[in-house]
């Protein structure tokens, strides 16, 4: 979807089913006909460089108000600001948050976010007093825009591009893992993660790592993330 629309996508919900909903301009809607020879079923709007920020909705999670840099933070919360850019998550998503209630539930300590996104995972914890926290990504894109997102935050986050199944992990006591289910079957938690909270997969699917024990689940909307331990 990023290679047909640079510009941008959102998911958004159609009764079962969720569509992904691109934003383009006549170029683009041109550009997906020929590649997949067809003719776009609804016209292209005007004012599509704004349009998509209707989709980009602030989430409160727990102490957390996570929203766009032009939408008004709730008082009485810690604010984080997101604009993902090219880059997957607003904080808005199921698992994002799903995530986010486990990570208030532990004790603060080094992290490292696998698969980064927007940097959202990143920032909160660095926001809840967890440090130092290390954001890694393959996608050049998710850099960039964690990098950004934590200048826009003014927090100190170590962004690196690195993809996670080629070597082993740095080091962290907790590890966070908001990815694909395929990607977390093949991922090994570096010696010194000591907990590990996964999400990016249905409730119905249950993941389990070597030499960890199954703490807890949280779910929502037929989302689940979960805890585990070593040992």
């Amino acid at each position: 979807m990023l290679e047909l629309f640079p510009e941008g996508f959102a998911e958004e919900p159609s009764g079962q089913d969720v569509e992904l909903v691109a934003f383009t301009d006549e170029a683009g809607a041109r550009r997906l006909g020929e590649s997949f020879g067809m003719v776009a079923s609804k016209p292209v709007a005007a004012g599509w460089e704004e349009e998509w920020k209707r989709f980009h909705i602030p989430v409160v999670v727990g102490s957390l108000w996570i929203g766009p840099p032009w939408a008004k933070p709730e008082p009485g919360l810690k604010r984080v600001w997101i604009d993902p850019g090219q880059a997957f998550g607003t904080g808005s998503h199921p698992t994002t948050q799903l995530c986010l209630e486990i990570l208030h539930l532990l004790e603060p300590g080094s992290v490292l976010d696998v698969g980064c996104g927007s940097g959202v995972l990143g920032i909160a914890a660095l926001t809840l007093g967890f440090g130092p926290v290390l954001a890694i990504d393959s996608d050049e894109a998710a850099v960039e825009a964690t990098t950004r997102n934590a200048t826009a935050n003014s927090v100190h986050l170590d962004v690196r591009q690195a993809d996670a199944l080629t070597g082993p992990l740095p080091d962290a006591a907790i590890v966070l893992a908001n990815i694909d289910l395929p990607t977390l079957a093949r991922l090994t938690p570096p010696h010194a993660c000591r907990l590990l909270v996964t999400s990016g997969y249905y409730e119905d699917a249950q993941p389990e790592f070597s030499g960890f024990g199954h703490v807890a689940r949280h779910v929502q909307a037929n989302w689940a993330a979960d805890l585990f331990t070593r040992g």
